[in-house]
């Protein structure tokens, strides 16, 4: 069972081999993640950050008990603020549907853990077992959705899976004359991971992603697309556009990777990419769903 702190954070488990021995439970986690300061790990203890299965708090002096389960909370020392809010667009006993700011990430990962959606939302709505039944990038704002029951999760994440989920995005990107000409088009290319963590790259080979591509307005040298992604590999509306030769607005990644700046992000320039509609037919109450993102993108 997932364990949250008052946080919102979730609690990760770890656990005590037989086959060691240690004066007490400071020594073990100094000695089992010697990647993170001794001082840490007591002011955890202090915190009462570390709890046993039963979620009660343990003292850093306490003895190792062999064969046991703890579990402990992660903590950044400092965390880039993000200074824009979410809005929560529905709320019932099975969904939450929020509309995501730029910059801000859905789930906790390298320097983020309270500045993410998830977290926020569990502290807003005090509802511990939240979790996304799929993504969205950082850069990326718009609708993402979390399922609040656990045991109704993975048929909320199904949908996803099969590909059964209607989902439109809005980019404002250059307007390309011989691509309008174009449109409405779906563009089809096979996507894999370059050498680079962070871009994906188009190679020959079975098409594996398909983008439905559609001209909203234009206002030169800009344009605003509808994009209707078929599939959901990684990166995929970004790597599209760029191909055609229209990157959105603001990439830091397509067409050239820009060094990332950890703590001093420039909000002045977000990507012009939203999430804007998600429907689906909900597989626990048969409902029609449609969630609809009340940002807009402006030329």
């Amino acid at each position: 069972m997932r364990v949250v702190n008052s946080e919102g954070v979730s609690g990760s488990r770890v656990y005590l081999p037989a086959d060691q021995t240690h004066a007490n439970l400071l020594a073990f986690f100094i000695a089992q993640f010697p990647h993170i300061d001794a001082d840490e790990w007591k002011q955890r203890f202090a915190d009462g950050q570390i709890l046993d299965d039963e979620g009660l708090p343990q003292q850093a002096d306490d003895p190792y008990q062999p064969n046991t389960h703890l579990i402990y909370f992660r903590r950044l020392a400092r965390e880039p603020h993000i200074p824009f809010e979410e809005h929560i667009l529905f709320q019932d006993e099975h969904l939450v549907v929020a509309d995501k700011p730029h910059f801000l990430p859905v789930t906790p990962s390298g320097l983020y853990l309270q500045q993410t959606l998830l977290n926020r939302l569990r502290k807003r709505t005090q509802i511990s077992t939240l979790s996304p039944i799929h993504r969205i990038d950082r850069d990326t704002a718009g609708v993402v959705i979390f399922s609040v029951r656990p045991d109704e999760r993975a048929q909320y994440q199904n949908l996803f899976r099969d590909r059964v989920v209607q989902k439109t995005y809005e980019a404002i990107a250059p307007y390309v004359a011989s691509l309008a000409k174009q449109l409405p088009m779906t563009y089809e290319s096979r996507l894999e991971e370059s050498e680079h963590f962070l871009q994906m790259r188009e190679v020959a080979g079975e098409n594996n992603a398909d983008t439905c591509i559609e001209l909203l307005e234009v206002k030169n040298p800009w344009a605003r697309y509808r994009l209707k992604p078929g599939s959901g590999k990684k990166h995929q509306l970004r790597c599209h556009l760029n191909a055609l030769g229209a990157p959105i607005k603001n990439d830091q990644i397509y067409p050239v990777l820009t060094p990332y700046q950890e703590f001093e992000l420039d909000f002045s320039k977000p990507l012009q990419l939203l999430a804007k509609e998600v429907v689906f037919v909900d597989p626990i109450t048969k409902e029609m769903r449609k969630f609809r993102s009340e940002q807009e993108l402006r030329l």
